[in-house]
């Protein structure tokens, strides 16, 4: 009856219901019931509607969109649809999801006839020759006596490998990816995700399970920390979402996760990825599924006891093309034309993060790390405002920080973690008693230099007095020494925690020594301030990510080198 752009509105479906699966015209362009009034009933097209007239067929699949889970998602890139683009020229497909290959996997069961099994229990493994071992798992809702089970070798991949109260069971399953897939319970979020950059690591943790917004506006580095986090984080698997980014960001992921090699197998890392790709010029409404599709995977691998990290980058696309369908479909808008319900969409998105026991007694974890791109930096709009809302970390990118070169340019002013108290126990609880104090002397250390900085540019540095230069020097060595870091660097773009630590102890050494010199009088902040420290400022790129004894070395030797000034003497 009506095509505009992605909204579509059709006559006759009287049995469709909301998120039923449509089909129009003869190319089979996928839809998605949205409103049902009377006898019309909103679509949301997925695919691009050029072409499609009034009057042309459609038909509804009587099921809502659904992932086609299974052992082929490790290692490839599909569209927001998930469906597999490996070999395709160009964005185009079906609404009932893609062929499954033909490639046979090798099943090997995990139970016998007669046993008892429940929803989530383990039943077999398929090891496809990925990094990791595929579990194959009781589908929810299942539960029974399996009256089969398939010998071991090759199956297809919709091939019933065993029986259950009567039910089949294959290697695959499909699930509806906007609905959160279930679990026995969820639990408390404490054991921090390692990910490999200092910033992070030392002043704003995130534990397993949690979720990040991470705002920032153009050329402020958001997608190569996105980038570097999907590379070095220490998860089972990576999802990563490229929600209406640039294309060459795509191939810059895909060429670099295919480079790298796992350090715990030597295979390529890309192995144990799954990259859904949904670039700027496809069709604006498959930006919304991607995100669902992304989460759903992250729930499927996190149900069979794996540690999963989703990339969204980014969530304001998203939002945009939820504002571009709402405005097109004559909904009331609210706040800067964002649709009415886009705080309930985000919360229900962040929500399906969380550490868990599986169906199966297994735990896993799903963390979620979305970039916010808020037009022009402003971080007030709606997008940025309703995400902080919802997460437990906040990784603000500073423009400042970026234009003069330091990155990861998170910003220590608008960024927090409500994770950091939990992190501080768990390291009390594992060796280090003393994580949460060196944390809470970085961020009173930076907060007072970023204070006196101010105030200098205005009297100069020589009117302040010789403890605020101190303080002024010890902002600028915890900067440049522990949390500035090149992710083109091979021995800078991982940081590992014993190196991490090993810096902030050296830094922190160094200032408590430059201010017991000043204030016992025994040299004046003006020689402290020309003193060489580029052995501790350099030790972050000349020490390999695991040497923690170098950097404690170089840090011993700037400590001595500035005891010997209180001597009139130059360093050994």
């Amino acid at each position: 009856m009506r095509v505009s752009g992605p909204l579509v509105e059709v006559d006759g479906l009287t049995a469709a219901a909301m998120s039923d699966l449509v089909t129009l015209g003869e190319d089979a362009v996928a839809s998605e019931v949205v409103e049902i009034r009377g006898a019309t009933v909103t679509l949301q097209a997925y695919e691009y509607t050029g072409g499609l007239a009034v009057g042309a067929g459609a038909t509804l699949l009587g099921h809502p969109l659904s992932a086609t889970l299974g052992p082929h998602l490790l290692g490839r890139v599909f569209d927001g649809l998930l469906r597999p683009l490996g070999n395709a020229p160009t964005w185009l497909g079906t609404a009932t999801g893609w062929d499954l290959e033909d490639v046979p996997v090798v099943w090997e069961p995990g139970v016998v006839a007669g046993a008892h099994v429940g929803p989530g229990d383990r039943v077999g493994t398929v090891p496809d020759g990925a990094l990791l071992e595929h579990r194959v798992l009781v589908p929810p809702g299942l539960a029974g006596i399996v009256q089969w089970v398939a010998p071991p070798g090759p199956v297809g991949p919709r091939d019933p490998v065993l029986r259950v109260a009567g039910v089949p069971v294959t290697v695959t399953s499909s699930w509806p990816v906007r609905r959160p897939r279930p679990v026995r319970e969820r639990l408390v979020a404490l054991e921090p995700l390692s990910t490999g950059q200092r910033v992070l690591d030392a002043v704003f943790p995130v534990v397993r399970g949690s979720t990040v917004a991470v705002p920032g506006g153009f050329g402020t580095g958001k997608t190569v920390l996105l980038q570097q986090i999907a590379k070095w984080c220490a998860a089972q698997v990576i999802i990563y979402i490229g929600c209406g980014e640039r294309g060459n960001e795509m191939a810059d992921v895909l060429g670099e996760l295919s480079a790298l090699t796992d350090p715990a197998t030597g295979r390529p890392l890309a192995e144990r990825t799954v990259i859904i790709a949904n670039t700027s010029n496809m069709p604006m409404m498959a930006r919304e599924a991607s995100i669902y599709s992304g989460v759903t995977v992250a729930e499927y691998f996190r149900d069979m006891g794996y540690d999963v990290v989703l990339v969204a980058d980014s969530t304001s696309r998203w939002a945009e093309a939820m504002r571009e369908f709402a405005s097109r479909s004559g909904a009331l808008p609210a706040e800067e034309g964002y649709p009415a319900g886009l705080s309930s969409a985000l919360a229900a998105f962040y929500e399906r993060a969380g550490r868990v026991v599986t169906l199966g007694g297994e735990q896993g974890s799903v963390t979620i790390i979305g970039a916010v791109s808020p037009p022009g930096g402003d971080t007030t709009e709606p997008v940025t405002a309703y995400t902080e809302r919802f997460v437990r970390e906040v990784w603000s990118l500073d423009r400042d920080l970026a234009y003069a070169r330091h990155y990861p340019s998170v910003g220590w002013s608008g960024s927090f973690s409500r994770d950091a108290e939990q992190v501080g126990s768990w390291w009390s609880r594992h060796g280090d008693p003393d994580w949460s104090g060196r944390r809470a002397r970085m961020t009173t250390l930076l907060a007072d230099s970023d204070r006196l900085g101010e105030l200098a540019a205005l009297v100069g540095v020589t009117s302040l007095s010789d403890h605020d230069r101190v303080t002024l020097l010890a902002g600028r060595l915890v900067r440049e020494g522990v949390l500035q870091q090149s992710s083109l660097d091979t021995l800078d773009e991982y940081s590992s925690a014993a190196k991490t630590t090993a810096l902030v102890v050296a830094v922190l050494a160094v200032v408590d020594t430059c201010r017991r010199l000043v204030d016992d009088h025994l040299v004046p902040a003006a020689e402290l301030e020309g003193a060489d420290y580029s052995l501790l400022l350099r030790a972050a790129a000349e020490t390999g990510a695991h040497d923690d004894d170098s950097v404690a070395a170089r840090g011993a030797r700037v400590q001595a080198a500035l005891e010997a000034l209180h001597h009139g003497r130059g360093p050994s």
